[in-house]
């Protein structure tokens, strides 16, 4: 006697219709399950790994500073430019400068 399938297959039983099914519903529970809500729940209570807060809370404290200095907010000199040394026109010879 030959059985005739009916069904389609999810690939967890080709024998089973009924194990085929609960095998396919069991995983896509647990696999929905775990990466959204343990997931979800890893990405609420993870660390800061890109500093974010720490670097916003530095942005407004230094902000502060240069207000209460009289300071203006955005200094195009950072970095004092009597400090930096730039290479001569002999030295960069051919070297081609991309800005």
């Amino acid at each position: 006697k030959v059985e005739h399938k009916n069904w389609v297959s999810y690939g967890f039983d080709a024998k089973g219709k009924e194990s085929d099914r609960t095998a396919m519903h069991s995983i896509m529970f647990a696999s929905v399950t775990l990466c959204l809500v343990c997931g979800g729940y890893f990405m609420m209570y993870a660390p800061d790994y890109n500093l974010k807060d720490w670097s916003q809370r530095e942005a407004f404290l230094e902000l502060r500073r240069r207000e209460k200095m009289g300071l203006p907010l955005v200094d195009p000199n950072l970095i004092d430019p009597a400090k930096i040394q730039l290479p001569s026109d002999e030295e960069l010879g051919d070297t081609e400068i991309i800005i």
